[in-house]
């Protein structure tokens, strides 16, 4: 009788074992394949998968100020003429103007930013348009500058340098089978086209055409109605200058 009940015992522990480890088995399965669900739902088109996205950026610049010399060089005069026409055309906002103060070249830095506002006066920059604040860098080893940004428009894609599966085939890279992309592919070339835009609204809808001229059309059409060639006559001294390259 006491054996029955051990071997019985032991047969409940065993198949207690087994649920267990099935149990467990079950739990890692269904995790596996929430993870296949996830990966496998990102779109194969590497622009719905990195897409361009248009928002609202600051762009900022330092300008580099010693503690010995008060006022701007020629080049951060050029420079900052140059920012103030770049936000006069793409500026969604003021003009921010950081100036250090508690710093060795705190004095220089006032003098020079008398002359910042002056440059962006001469600029077309209304007063209202320029914001000035004043800081304390956290190290005094570092040489204080002045820093000047403003909001934008902007085109950006990110991040880049993804790896959610591995590029070979593995159990854990079903895509594999499927020739499909792996995910960070097309990443930095659309990160280079936001980049290198000049205007991200191009990225969206196309510019209004200028008005044609009309004083050289004019001409065109009066020549075509009288049966004339309508092609541009260049003189003995302009023909040296044509190539005739293809002729």
């Amino acid at each position: 009788m006491t054996k029955r009940v051990s071997n019985l015992r032991s047969r409940l522990g065993l198949a207690a074992a087994l649920v267990g480890a099935s149990a467990a088995l079950g739990a890692c399965t269904h995790t596996s394949q929430e993870a296949e669900i996830n990966t496998g739902s990102l779109p194969r088109d590497y622009r719905a998968r990195h897409p361009i996205v248009i928002q609202e950026a600051s762009r900022s610049t330092e300008i580099f100020i010693g503690s010995g010399r008060g006022g701007l060089t020629a080049e951060q005069r050029a420079d900052t003429m140059a920012l103030a026409r770049t936000w006069t055309r793409e500026g969604t906002g003021s003009l921010l103007i950081e100036a250090p103060t508690h710093t060795p070249n705190a004095r220089a830095a006032d003098d020079s930013l008398r002359e910042i506002q002056s440059i962006f006066a001469a600029a077309g920059v209304p007063a209202r348009g320029v914001k000035i604040r004043k800081y304390t860098p956290a190290d005094p080893r570092q040489l204080a500058t002045i820093r000047i940004s403003y909001p934008r428009i902007t085109a950006d894609v990110g991040p880049c340098g993804l790896w959610p599966e591995d590029l070979g085939p593995s159990i854990k890279n079903k895509g594999y089978l499927e020739n499909r992309p792996y995910h960070n592919f097309g990443c930095a070339t659309q990160r280079n086209l936001a980049a290198m835009v000049d205007n991200p609204a191009d990225l969206v809808q196309p510019r209004a055409e200028t008005p044609a001229y009309q004083a050289r059309r004019n001409i065109a059409f009066d020549k075509y109605r009288k049966g004339m060639p309508t092609a541009t006559t260049y003189g003995e001294s302009d023909k040296a200058k044509l190539s005739d390259l293809g002729k």
